[in-house]
């Protein structure tokens, strides 16, 4: 059966759910990503004896599996991981974790139980033969652990990952293009579980050499495993601690230096200092100053800057504090300012990354360019997220505009500009980015005139001006002048957005705004998809001229329709195109009985349930098959229920009219809290009322419409079920083709940017009745009223004799 994705995922978090309880994720990551990666080297091994990763006899996860259900399963696991560690130089890194250990995983049967179940999770994936293998399939796995494990380690424990997305912008900012060498080097001072390093690496298409360090014996495991499983099993990763003990050295005791460089240091750490003479740094690294001895977050850039070659570039994540705090992080800064080194700051959004809420920057570092460089471009990227639970997390598109607008050197209002060095330092070389632009959102601004005479501003109607250039004759026919500077809108404030979607002007651009998309449809191509295509290469392609196709579609932001996409793709699309490259496009017509281990729950919900039979469909949902081959028999079916409902609401006006106090039906509850069929044909046989024996022969003649409808409507349903059942045995690939990508996704996305188009025309709608309202009701004409109602008071106390 061919991998997905999302089921992948959801499989390897259900073997997280097996050990939650005994421990917290810091702990419990271990266990999981250890037998992630025994899995994915011993399938590795079975498909290809080449394989990097040696698995010795009686070492594979066949051997694992036959422990289970043995009182020595903990012990086993750790012999079998043993024997991979030592034949393999990777003691310390995959036997990190004790699956013997009693404290953590329980003593006797509750040991056996959990880890049987554990293996048994990770056997029914088959990481070897699968076809996407070459896509990260697993790489991204690991990543998806680690992002969870991350937010469920809490503050103190989550540092060992950084969120991919900020990890992209680092690897895309310093400079990495087709044309670097294989030979280039990328070194990450405190590499984590290695994401940095990979996404840099991954720019290259040759690849990097990749040299890490990480303090934490644990965590730079994880990087070993991380690189393992992403196909870089040259990768360099060293466990140490990076400022008192730099384990990347030249023969002459010198710091080693490399091509480029990511980071993402611990925030302001208290004891940098530990084990150094900062004041004598035998690798010079603080000739530019010396950062203060509890804070570490200028100690980490200047180590890195030391570590650069002199055309090196990097890119570190700092706290926006190094922006502009004072003494000695101000000569700091201003001595790289001076020497120009600095080339960029990127300022993301708060409460990012897992270890801390405060808000971040990105320092690009450039030394090529440094004698030169008379500015430094900056970006105000803070705005630019979505909430993820308790973090915010950056989308596709605000990871896609910041790389954009910081390799085009873009100048964007409130985003975006190139400052000059004498502009900064005419600020006392303070970088802190709100000096420099202005992301704030513009005032509404009341006009005095405007309550006190009536009318709305026009210059509140120009700054609609986006909107009028596209929609010139919309303007005039919403609009009549009132007097000198303001007009009023002559459409009821509730009938603007329906003028607006009615009018030429925008049933046009609505026409227009879609011709983008229709033209990437047929561009994109995707019937053409194929054994063996690379997922990632297929959406890179497709994403890419989505967004350059919407690069100067008026009012729609081509980032918005490119996250369109983006989000299809990792809700559906992603995992559709993973099955068809594994199994081609025949996959389509797959059906799967589902059937419940003894004693276990259905893992997946089914898609048609016939005869309490439930079958899953692979790729095609069978409301496509309904919609192309069943529509009539569909709206036979839609009409039935119709008549039913019809029936129903007749059944509850009738009950409803004739069950008060004193109603007909009030002696048929006697027994019941409510009218039913039971009820009624028992208070049939005892009723000698002719009234209420006529309301109740129409009660029973409607309860018994309803169970022969419902009867009917029933049988309709399982035959069609059945005809849609069949059909799928039916279908072509051609048809395949025809559903998937027509009915499906294509039908899909179109529904999404339709959307996209309709809420432009609610900004504008929305801003129009706040306007209307706001000024509907000038100050004197308010005045009036309330002195009216104030007269009626008065008269009304009067007549009352309470008048004061």
């Amino acid at each position: 059966m061919a991998i997905k994705k999302t089921e992948l995922y959801s499989s390897l978090w259900a073997s997280c759910d097996a050990l939650r309880g005994g421990m917290d994720a810091s702990q419990y990551k271990d266990y999981v990503l250890t037998l992630l990666f025994l899995k994915y080297v011993s399938d590795k091994a079975q498909a290809n004896p080449y394989a990097m990763i040696e698995v010795p006899e009686g070492a594979s996860f066949d051997d694992l599996i036959k422990l289970k259900g043995n009182k020595d399963i903990g012990e086993g696991i750790n012999k079998v991981i043993n024997l991979i560690a030592e034949a393999n130089d990777l003691q310390g890194v995959i036997n990190v974790a004790d699956f013997n250990d009693e404290d953590k995983l329980g003593k006797g049967k509750d040991m056996i139980d959990r880890l049987s179940n554990l293996l048994g999770i990770f056997e029914g994936l088959d990481m070897g033969g699968n076809r996407a293998g070459d896509d990260d399939l697993l790489g991204d796995a690991y990543e998806y652990l680690m992002r969870h494990f991350a937010t469920e380690s809490g503050k103190s424990k989550g540092q060992f990952y950084t969120p991919s997305e900020v990890s992209r912008i680092l690897a895309k900012v310093i400079g990495i293009t087709a044309e670097t060498p294989q030979d280039a080097t990328v070194y990450d001072p405190t590499s984590g579980s290695g994401s940095l390093l990979l996404k840099a690496s991954d720019e290259a298409p040759r690849g990097l050499s990749i040299y890490g360090q990480e303090m934490d014996n644990a965590t730079s495991a994880l990087a070993r495993m991380n690189m393992i499983l992403h196909d870089n099993a040259t990768a360099k990763i060293v466990q140490g601690n990076t400022l008192s003990s730099p384990e990347w050295k030249n023969a002459d005791g010198q710091l080693k230096t490399f091509d480029f460089a990511v980071a993402n240091p611990p925030f302001s750490t208290k004891n940098w200092t530990s084990g150094i003479n900062s004041n004598e740094d035998e690798f010079g690294r603080f000739v530019w100053g010396v950062p203060p001895e509890k804070n570490g977050d200028y100690a980490f850039l200047l180590h890195l800057l030391k570590s650069l070659k002199s055309t090196g570039k990097a890119a570190i994540i700092l706290p926006h504090g190094v922006l502009f705090r004072g003494n000695a992080e101000a000569r700091i800064r201003e001595n790289l300012i001076k020497q120009g080194y600095i080339k960029a700051i990127i300022g993301l959004p708060a409460n990012l990354f897992y270890g801390t809420g405060i808000p971040a920057c990105i320092i690009v570092v450039d030394k090529e360019d440094a004698a030169q460089r008379d500015s430094i471009f900056m970006i105000d990227a803070s705005k630019g997220f979505i909430k993820d639970g308790n973090k915010n997390r950056l989308r596709s598109q605000d990871v896609h505009k910041i790389v954009d607008v910081f390799t085009q050197a873009s100048t964007l209002p409130g985003y975006s500009r190139s400052v000059p060095l004498d502009e900064i330092a005419s600020n006392d070389y303070n970088l802190n980015i709100p000096r420099y632009i202005d992301s704030s959102t513009p005032e509404d601004l009341h006009d005095l005139a405007g309550h006190l005479q009536g009318g709305i501003p026009n210059q509140d109607i120009d700054q609609l001006q986006q909107f009028w250039q596209v929609f010139p004759n919309l303007r005039d026919s919403l609009f009549t002048p009132l007097r000198e500077g303001y007009s009023q809108i002559n459409v009821p404030a509730s009938e603007i957005k329906t003028h607006i979607l009615q009018h030429p002007e925008f049933t046009a651009f609505a026409q227009q705004a879609l011709q983008p998309f229709s033209a990437w449809a047929q561009q994109a191509n995707f019937p053409a998809i194929s054994l063996d295509d690379k997922p990632k290469d297929i959406i890179h392609r497709i994403s890419e001229d989505l967004l350059a196709r919407y690069h100067n579609t008026p009012l729609l932001d081509k980032y918005a329709m490119y996250q369109i996409l983006m989000n299809y793709w990792a809700d559906t699309l992603q995992d559709d195109v993973y099955v068809l490259v594994q199994e081609g496009w025949n996959a389509g017509k797959k059906v799967r009985e589902l059937v419940a281990k003894k004693g276990k729950k259905l893992t997946e919900s089914p898609d048609l349930v016939i005869k309490r039979v439930r079958y899953k469909m692979e790729l095609i949902p069978p409301t496509l098959i309904v919609q192309r081959y069943f529509a009539e028999q569909q709206a036979q079916l839609d009409q039935l229920q119709g008549t039913l409902d019809e029936i129903v609401q007749q059944q509850e006006s009738l009950v409803e009219e004739h069950t008060g106090e004193e109603g007909l039906l009030v002696e048929a509850l006697s027994d019941s809290d409510k009218v039913t069929k039971t009820t009624v044909n028992a208070r049939l046989r005892v009723t000698t009322d002719e009234e209420e024996r006529e309301v109740l022969e129409q009660a029973k003649q409607l309860f018994d419409l309803e169970t022969s409808t419902k009867a009917q409507l029933k049988s309709s349903q399982e035959k069609l079920d059945q005809a849609v059942l069949g059909q799928y045995g039916k279908l072509d690939e051609s048809a395949i083709k025809q559903l998937l990508v027509e009915d499906k996704w294509l039908a899909t996305l179109q529904s999404q940017i339709e959307a996209e188009i309709e809420r432009i025309t609610q900004q504008l709608a929305s801003r129009l009745q706040e306007l209307k309202e706001r000024y509907s009701e000038p100050l004197p004409e308010i005045t009036q009223k309330v002195a009216q109602l104030s007269n009626k008071v008065a008269e009304h106390l009067k007549v009352m004799g309470l008048a004061l």
